[in-house]
């Protein structure tokens, strides 16, 4: 997790990756609090975390993004180093307009770490750039 979301935000998903390690599931409280933090983000993350939609790529430098599926069908690059996602919504809802402090897809990516559901793909470093530059055409 990164120290640019805030404190309560942070503590949440450690208390959430702790709860699941313990017991495999995601007790009832830190669902509500999810769901009080994140608002409406929270359901639509787990269930692209129930989908198995995150996949961490990772090249052999170290360098990792993640690609989430979207309920589209689209697939969207996050970075959570840098708190980022490529898609529509994150743009508008978390930049523009500062409603929300991530999208799903992001949240997405937090609990999939936190509860060991992220997929993983070692890609060429080649690979990686195409990944990242792709998403820098589609934007362009």
């Amino acid at each position: 997790m990164d120290s640019t979301l805030p404190a309560v935000a942070e503590e949440l998903l450690k208390e959430i990756k702790k709860a699941f390690q313990e017991t495999s599931h995601i007790p009832d409280d830190l669902l509500l609090g999810l769901k009080f933090i994140f608002g409406p983000s929270a359901v639509s993350a787990l269930d692209l975390v129930d989908h198995r939609s995150v996949t961490q790529v990772m090249s052999p430098s170290g360098r990792t993004a993640y690609q989430v599926l979207g309920s589209s069908g689209k697939l969207y690059t996050c970075y959570s180093s840098c708190h980022f996602c490529t898609c529509p919504a994150f743009g508008f809802a978390v930049l523009q307009k500062s409603e929300s402090l991530l999208c799903k897809h992001i949240l997405a990516v937090y609990l999939s770490q936190a509860m060991g559901a992220c997929q993983k793909l070692s890609v060429s470093e080649e690979q990686l750039t195409s990944i990242l530059l792709a998403e820098e055409e589609d934007e362009g």
